[in-house]
């Protein structure tokens, strides 16, 4: 009988887990459905950066352009913008510009990977339904399928359960720093020149260009 009640237990947790896995899977290519017909966005939100044991208590406000593979963001001292094949770091602060391929832009937190993240490297799990900022939202978890190689190791999405968009997306770092971005605006497809995610050496008279 204990034999049975056991495996009884194991079968109700694992059911219940491929249910969860189910339903977030359904939400999130939803997401991904609504992204993927999007020609442009434009974001606007604000970013929170916390770590209990450094100290670092940091929030800005941020705005994002996203066309494509391109996207300019800005928020704080800092301005990020590719045009698909080079990336520039701009770091106000340091008057310094830092020159990258596109291609590894894996390293940073740009509008194009916020609103892409869940599709590639992460398993994912439905926590529960709750209600952030007076609206009903789902929030579903994200893990790394390679843990030993990620910068994360858990991601919380909040989304609309209405409008099925993302709302708020918390990021928990191996080394116990988390980094909260909550969207205060959302326009799709607004017109946006290609211009846009062009570096222009002369808008930044006296920066040091690096190349990283």
């Amino acid at each position: 009988m204990k034999k049975f009640t056991l495996l009884s237990i194991c079968f109700f947790l694992f059911s219940t887990a491929i249910a969860q896995t189910s339903k977030s899977q359904e939400i999130l290519d939803k997401l991904s459905g609504s992204m993927k017909k999007l020609n442009t966005f434009y974001v606007e939100f604000n970013a929170n950066i916390k770590n209990a044991a450094t100290g670092v208590n940091e929030s800005e406000k941020g705005k994002g352009w996203v066309k494509g593979n391109k996207y300019y963001a800005n928020y704080g001292e800092i301005t990020l913008l590719s045009n698909g094949v080079k990336t520039w770091t701009v770091i106000n602060e340091e008057q310094s510009v830092y020159v990258s391929d596109a291609s590894d832009d894996d390293e940073s937190m740009n509008p194009k990977k916020l609103m892409t993240i869940w599709e590639s490297g992460f398993k994912n799990k439905y926590e529960k339904s709750d209600v952030f900022n007076g609206e009903n939202v789902h929030i579903v978890k994200l893990y790394p399928t390679q843990p030993d190689n990620a910068d994360y190791h858990t991601i919380s999405l909040y989304i609309s359960s209405k409008t099925n968009e993302l709302r708020k997306a918390v990021m928990k770092t191996n080394d116990g720093t988390m980094m909260t971005y909550h969207l205060t605006k959302f326009i799709s497809n607004k017109e946006i020149a290609d211009s846009k995610f062009s570096f222009n050496k002369a808008q930044y008279p006296g920066f040091a260009v690096i190349r990283d």
